[in-house]
């Protein structure tokens, strides 16, 4: 550890990771009982739980304003998603029949939507790179009508062509050697954002961090991007076209 990040550690300007804890207390010397103690304590305040019934009470859309300053000091942000569409890509139909499961009154509802949507101008920006992947269920899962959801799929194929986007598809026919579980966010290799039922959890934690970079790599091996991507999407957007002029 230099000194210069010490200094700051020792002053408070930046909190330690569980890796510095480790070696700090490795330097001092300090009994195996009493190391255990501070890892303990280092490795829960690595991870960060927040219900959602705190961020219904704060509001969604200020937790939308939080994630969007999140994502512009993020230089790489990689995505899996195996339940919805990922909220930079949402159009503003798609956003709203996700917002709408949890009964706002309208005005927070069109302030969260706005709040999303403003998230997307990230996608621009240059010197970031966004990698998404997602399997082809959510493409399929009818959130909205078939001809909305066609739209959300031609939002996911203009979005593919960014400089800094890259979008991969796992589709049902390809042999697997994971299970997908729950959407997760890796920011930089430094924090892993998970979406659960009833709460958000933020790790930091290095050997968690870890586990969740390898996860997204093996569905990443699995997925099809570029021009196979948009071929897949298209196939499962002209579906919906068909069956709503059939309807």
């Amino acid at each position: 550890m230099s000194r210069s990040k010490l200094s700051k550690i020792e002053t408070g300007s930046v909190s330690p990771s569980i890796t510095d804890v480790d070696c700090i207390l490795s330097a001092l010397g300090v009994s195996d009982e009493v190391k255990a103690e501070y890892m303990a304590a280092a490795r829960e305040a690595a991870t960060e739980v927040t219900a959602w019934r705190l961020v219904r009470r704060l509001g969604y859309s200020r937790k939308q304003r939080q994630v969007q300053a999140l994502e512009s000091r993020t230089a790489l942000l990689r995505l899996f998603q195996p339940s919805l569409i990922p909220g930079l890509l949402q159009t503003p139909e798609y956003a709203r029949a996700v917002f709408a499961r949890k009964n706002l009154p309208e005005t927070q509802l069109e302030r969260t939507i706005g709040a999303r949507l403003a998230r997307q101008a990230v996608l621009y920006s240059e010197g970031k790179t966004f990698r998404f992947i997602i399997t082809e269920s959510v493409l399929r899962w009818r959130i909205l009508p078939p001809l909305a959801m066609a739209g959300q799929l031609d939002r996911l194929i203009s979005a593919s062509r960014l400089p800094g986007v890259d979008i991969g598809i796992v589709a049902l026919s390809t042999p697997q050697r994971d299970f997908p579980g729950h959407s997760f966010a890796i920011k930089d290799d430094r924090t892993v954002t998970v979406e659960l039922v009833h709460a958000e959890t933020v790790m930091t934690d290095p050997r968690d961090v870890s586990l969740y970079v390898s996860k997204f790599d093996r569905f990443s091996e699995s997925a099809v991007s570029g021009d196979e991507m948009r071929t897949l999407v298209e196939r499962i957007r002209d579906e919906l076209l068909r069956e709503q002029e059939t309807a």
